[in-house]
């Protein structure tokens, strides 16, 4: 029963989302500062020659920017819609000979479990809150890993927002107003985190409010 319900969920975010893509893509970025210094960062964390895979990749902002520091770059994400608009910003970018080693799918974490390519990092920016159960999809994170691979992560911890949006958030849904959310704090997702085989190198903070509720993990798969 809990499968058939996370793929009711599943497949009701799919909609959302293919629903909200070209909005999502016009809509500007909330803290432009925060998001240039997460990009910096995780640039900075790409070794030369990696493989990289990221997750809940939208409509592809960051994949674009990042993509040149890899040997390779599959961005993905769990909306057709959101892929479309990646692919078109992706044929404009190599229309510029930019861009080459990037490449977009449709698929989750879940979806590529059972491939056999494993990655040296796996990025998941504003990713793990709407991703579904935390350990599960840490735990397929863990798999698609080589061993020593990082995962870098940026999301939102609703947990650790005003109590009134927590509570919000099942009503908007209800009416199809927003996804489905994991709610969890900071704490909890650093422990889960290393539940799930990691050993967390570095939690940062990159956001230019005075609560950043968006931690940044880079986090060290075990060997």
């Amino acid at each position: 029963m809990k499968f058939e319900q996370q793929q009711q969920a599943s497949e009701k975010d799919v909609l959302f989302w293919d629903k909200s893509a070209r909005k999502y893509a016009a809509s500007a970025i909330a803290d432009e500062a925060g998001f240039e210094r997460t990009l910096a960062r995780t640039r900075d964390l790409i070794p030369a020659g990696s493989r990289v895979l990221e997750l809940g990749c939208g409509t592809g902002t960051a994949a674009l920017r990042l993509a040149d520091a890899a040997d390779s770059y599959l961005a993905t994400d769990i909306s057709g819609g959101m892929i479309a608009i990646a692919e078109e910003k992706l044929a404009s970018a190599r229309q510029d000979g930019e861009a080459g080693q990037l490449s977009f799918r449709q698929a989750t974490a879940n979806t590529l479990v059972n491939d056999t390519v494993r990655y040296d990092v796996i990025i998941g920016l504003n990713y793990l809150h709407l991703a579904g159960d935390l350990s599960t999809v840490l735990g397929h994170i863990r798999t698609l890993l080589a061993p020593g691979g990082l995962f870098i992560s940026k999301t939102p911890c609703v947990g650790d927002m005003n109590p009134l949006i927590r509570l919000a958030i099942p009503v908007m849904r209800f009416v199809g107003k927003a996804p489905s959310v994991t709610v969890f704090s900071a704490a909890l997702l650093e422990d889960s985190i290393r539940t799930a085989g990691f050993d967390i190198i570095s939690c940062e903070r990159h956001g230019s409010t005075k609560k950043d509720i968006r931690p940044f993990f880079v986090a060290k798969a075990l060997e």
